[in-house]
């Protein structure tokens, strides 16, 4: 562990927390205060964030910028921070992209605004907290911590349907919730049984060998809740709904950020904790995986709202996630983490496009589009580079995490390489189809010969985003380079670990003999 000597992490999931409580302050009435001040603070964060870059030691798989202190010592229980490869990008893109959901909410919040910018902020600490903690037991409390505001996100300032939308979300995830304390608890009193020892710590929990049924069913207890989150087919039903009733920037935030922390639970806690099992279980994951991309994809295709197009896409791209996560090679997993970025970028991208279209003309069916190109150049060129990256075209960002992701699933098995290759191609129909209706076509609608091109502010928000998408798909590298160590020493530690050891000392027989070759 490498200890930085000030609580920079602590500083940084704080600071949102702190403006909401400024923001909650003000006067309701000054409206331009309580906008300047949530965004001075997300900005602030944002900040405070690049530290982790530009001190982070790539050599290293250990965790950096740790805190450590006793907070409940009866129960071994710490207030225990740290990021490592794995996580310090995650962080990153939850800091920045708060801040341009922050910025895209000037003038698409008129209602409760005060309150808005403050569950925002506290969403934040709640997003950041889950990236950063390295015991279960805190992991836990900011895991269900964030439903809260994203829940209030979608049933004060979301659609017409908002409250449905939202009491699905929070019921989905407060389920699989559930299932995942179960399995804390049942890890943490399994590691006193074997080592005397009370302790939530992940660093120490990892070094506990379980039996391999004991590590089936909690890795079925934890891989649960994150599946919903991610969310996987066939657990995605809430995600739709979700995301066309939640506002622009909790539709950003949910699909930037919040899918992730599903994806980020299987490759930080199921894989390490339970290796046998999610070894024995990769080829179920993957035909799931796989089933999603594709499934996702079509379901896209036949979306009249561009809203819910981009939604289902999410189900597609993230199941090209969970391919190269379970792929068990370096490729696969270093392209499943920087997709987990990308598709933050692009399909956070959409979202606010989508939403800057809508508060122009108040509907998001494609057919009641055509013709933008002549009438707002500007964002229809924005809207064309995000589409393009978010299929995946060369010299753009999701060009690289679906190649690498393709590699590793190739290596593994060239059937799951070759059906994942399908998602590639329906993403581009779908998308190409997209723009062609809505900018291409003939200008047939005079409502749209009037529309106002991207504004300053709206530049501003996009311009970011369209950098790293770039810089991404050009050059690759300052990107992948900080997660190879870390992705090194979770594959060599989960490939290591095969027969276990049961609960009483004995060597347990555990894993199926038809399946024992794929541990040797």
């Amino acid at each position: 562990m490498i200890q930085l000597g000030f609580p920079l992490l602590s500083v940084i999931v704080y600071l949102p927390l702190v403006g909401a409580a400024v923001v909650l302050a003000l006067d309701g009435r000054n409206l331009a205060a309580v906008k300047a001040t949530a965004f001075l603070f997300s900005s602030l964060t944002f900040l405070a964030s690049l530290p982790l870059y530009f001190f982070f030691r790539v050599d290293t798989a250990a965790m950096q910028f740790v805190e450590k202190v006793p907070w409940i010592e009866s129960l071994g229980i710490n207030y225990q921070m740290g990021i490592d490869g794995i996580s310090l990008w995650l962080v990153l893109l939850t800091t920045f992209l708060s801040t341009i959901a922050i910025l895209s909410s000037w003038s698409a919040i008129t209602t409760r605004v005060k309150g808005y910018y403050a569950v925002m902020l506290v969403l934040e600490t709640g997003m950041i907290g889950v990236f950063v903690a390295t015991d279960l037991f805190l992991f836990y409390v900011f895991w269900e911590a964030m439903l809260i505001p994203m829940y209030f996100l979608i049933g004060i300032w979301g659609g017409p349907s908002r409250i449905y939308a939202a009491v699905k979300f929070f019921l989905y995830t407060m389920a699989g919730g559930v299932l995942m304390l179960v399995g804390i608890l049942a890890l943490y009193f399994f590691n006193h049984a074997v080592t005397g020892l009370y302790t939530f710590d992940l660093l120490e929990l990892r070094k506990l060998n379980l039996d391999f049924w004991a590590q089936l069913w909690l890795f079925l207890a934890f891989s649960v809740a994150f599946a919903i989150k991610v969310p996987m087919f066939p657990f995605h039903t809430w995600l739709p709904d979700a995301h066309v009733e939640a506002p622009t920037a909790g539709s950003v935030i949910l699909a930037g950020v919040l899918l992730k922390m599903g994806t980020y639970g299987f490759v930080r806690f199921s894989l390490p904790l339970f290796p046998a099992a999610a070894r024995e279980l990769a080829s179920i994951i993957a035909a799931l995986a796989i089933i999603g991309i594709i499934y996702g994809a079509l379901v896209s295709l036949i979306q009249e709202d561009v809203k819910k197009l981009v939604a289902y896409s999410s189900v597609s791209h993230l199941g090209f996630v969970m391919l190269g996560l379970f792929a068990f090679n370096s490729q696969g997993v270093q392209g499943g983490i920087l997709q987990m970025i990308n598709h933050g970028l692009s399909t956070g991208a959409l979202f606010l496009i989508v939403g800057m279209l809508y508060e122009r003309r108040h509907t998001r069916m494609i057919a009641d589009f055509g013709g933008l190109w002549k009438v707002i150049p500007l964002f229809s060129i924005t809207l064309l580079v995000v589409s393009l990256a978010s299929i995946g075209l060369p010299g753009l960002n999701g060009f690289v995490g679906e190649f690498l992701i393709l590699v590793g699933a190739f290596r593994h098995d060239w059937l799951w390489a070759a059906f994942g290759a399908t998602g590639v191609i329906l993403s581009a129909v779908y998308m190409l189809w997209m723009l062609q209706r809505m900018i291409f076509e003939e200008l047939k609608n005079q409502q749209n010969q009037v529309l106002l091109d991207l504004s300053a502010r709206e530049v501003l928000v996009l311009a970011p985003i369209i950098v790293l998408i770039f810089l991404i798909g050009v050059y690759p590298w300052p990107f992948l380079k900080p997660m190879e160590a870390s992705t090194q020493a979770l594959l060599a530690e989960v490939k290591s670990k095969g027969q276990v050891l049961v609960l009483d000392g004995m060597q347990a027989e555990g894993i199926p003999m038809a399946r024992q070759d794929l541990y040797r």
